[in-house]
């Protein structure tokens, strides 16, 4: 893919905010991701899509340069053509919370228990604009905290994780990755741990705040169904390889790879036949690398 279409422009023809390009990613003799190439423009939503062991959340701690020593990492991340990998350190520490931004899957072991939300929302602010005065910050957080509908963000400012829902606590994430407006917002299965009502309430703050801070996004997620909600375009991953690629109504639509059907087949819908099994996603097995992908329409490529 890397070679059949230009790393900074999309099928569209608009310029990438960020760019993945052949990316490698191993643990010893382990390869996590091979070959992936990516790229998610301005204001855009990129779905990822895979089962558990796919790839898909190392290649968001490999954007954010977050990976322990033992990960060896090699290809390019451009972020608004800034070399990602070659970044100097305190560069990266500077991008990382205002530029890029990570909400994680799992509030309570993201959260600090013993520290009130105010004050870790706060710490995300002060590390990033050190120029503003307690009262500033402060502001700042409350600004945040009323950006993701939070009750009375004044008077909760002083609260512990312990003391908010589930379903608020994801909110307290995402105050903290949109405080310094970040231009990508990097999502981790934000509503895994959700029940269903409230992660619909979930998808539709970042489709609302998307709208309004004109954020980019990449989304990652096992789940189509919820993918289908947020994401402009999909990617669907396997074993650490991308196996399809393409405007999120042409996946759900036409799908061409045999594992994006076997997943599309796995979602139960309002036409599902209750007293059928779901289908069975594939045999799991390694994912032949030398199949190329093509593009069999604008936009559309896949492993076939």
């Amino acid at each position: 893919m890397g070679t059949a279409r230009a790393m900074w422009v999309l099928y569209d023809g608009a310029v990438a905010l960020l760019s993945i390009e052949n990316l490698n990613i191993c643990f010893g003799s382990t390869q996590a991701v091979r070959g992936l190439s990516l790229s998610i423009a301005p204001g855009e939503s990129l779905g990822l899509v895979g089962e558990s062991g796919s790839g898909k959340s190392v290649t968001a701690l490999a954007v954010l340069r977050l990976l322990d020593a033992a990960a060896t990492v090699s290809g390019r991340i451009e972020f608004d053509r800034r070399d990602l990998v070659a970044l100097p350190a305190e560069e990266m520490r500077r991008l990382r919370g205002r530029e890029i931004a990570m909400i994680f899957q799992e509030p309570m072991t993201a959260l600090n228990p013993v520290l009130p939300v105010g004050e870790q929302i706060a710490e995300a602010v002060r590390v990033h604009q050190r120029e503003l005065s307690r009262r500033q910050v402060r502001e700042k957080v409350i600004e945040a905290m009323q950006a993701v509908s939070l009750p009375d963000p004044a008077g909760r400012y002083g609260d512990y994780p312990h003391q908010f829902s589930g379903g608020q606590r994801q909110r307290i994430l995402i105050a903290m990755a949109i405080a310094n407006r970040p231009r990508l917002l990097i999502a981790d299965e934000p509503t895994t741990a959700l029940d269903v009502t409230v992660q619909a309430q979930i998808l539709e703050l970042l489709a609302d705040l998307r709208e309004r801070f004109g954020l980019a996004m990449l989304f990652i997620s096992h789940d189509l169904a919820v993918v289908s909600q947020v994401a402009d375009r999909v990617a669907v991953m396997r074993h650490g390889l991308l196996l399809e690629e393409a405007p999120r109504a042409a996946i759900f639509r036409e799908p061409l790879h045999p594992y994006t059907r076997s997943l599309l087949g796995a979602v139960p819908t309002m036409r599902t036949d209750l007293q059928e099994p779901l289908s069975i996603v594939g045999a799991s097995g390694g994912e032949p690398a030398d199949v190329p992908l093509r593009e069999a329409a604008p936009g559309h490529w896949a492993r076939v």
